[in-house]
């Protein structure tokens, strides 16, 4: 971060915003905000250059032919990885985490080269549609408490020897692999399957992008009410028998 502004990068919202997953640019904006820091937000169309000057990148989830579209865009790019390369934080959601990875099946059943930023190859699973709420334990070294979120994806994600387990489930399917994994991570790149949108529902995510960003281990308090009575409220739900 410089300038004394936070650089927020909400990427290809016409082709990749899902299921809400709009709702983690605007959380991560309103916390910052009422922390009293001064936010840059900038909403990029698939049409337009990624800036390579942001300090967090959110992507979402998508169908799978706006998944290829923006693959293939931001591949001929090429701005993003240049931004991780200079210390950017990414948090990616669901087709936004396979694109990140080093390949997935598009939409006409092709193996679709991905930005090889995170450790992970993606395909489509055979089984049931991997669909519902998730209650997950996320990596201990982030220092978080469980995660919740929504889960609607075929996709099976395999993690690499570089990259680590966001969370493992309690609930919920995750990655796919039948291993328990969910999502992954490496250094200041994220990738989770979680909707929600997943960091109105997990606040302390957003909190910890937020401290990445600004180089701090605390961050000063907010009220936390509203989002504590959604993931009471979630994680309940997730814990009802079928």
């Amino acid at each position: 971060m410089s300038d004394n502004q936070l650089r927020l990068v909400w990427i290809y919202p016409d082709l990749l915003s899902t299921y809400g997953d709009q709702g983690n640019a605007l959380v991560v904006e309103r916390r910052a905000r009422q922390r009293g820091l001064d936010v840059a937000r900038l909403d990029v169309r698939s049409d337009q250059p990624i800036p390579t000057s942001g300090d967090i990148y959110l992507i979402g989830g998508g169908e799978d032919r706006p998944q290829r579209l923006a693959a293939e865009r931001l591949r001929r790019d090429g701005h993003l990885q240049r931004a991780v390369q200079n210390g950017a934080i990414v948090f990616s959601v669901c087709a936004g985490y396979q694109i990140l990875g080093h390949e997935f099946i598009n939409d006409l059943g092709q193996r679709e080269p991905g930005l090889g930023l995170l450790d992970v190859v993606s395909v489509r699973g055979e089984g049931e549609r991997c669909v519902g709420d998730v209650l997950a334990d996320i990596d201990p070294q982030l220092g978080l408490p469980p995660l919740t979120g929504f889960e609607n994806h075929q996709g099976v994600t395999q993690l690499g020897a570089s990259a680590r387990p966001f969370a493992r489930t309690r609930i919920g399917k995750g990655n796919g692999t039948g291993d328990g994994t969910e999502g992954a991570y490496n250094g200041t790149v994220f990738g989770t399957y979680m909707h929600g949108p997943v960091l109105a529902r997990n606040p302390q995510i957003a909190d910890l992008l937020l401290k990445l960003a600004l180089d701090v281990n605390a961050l000063p308090p907010i009220d936390d009410r509203w989002y504590e009575a959604l993931r009471n409220e979630r994680i309940a739900a997730a814990q009802q028998p079928a």
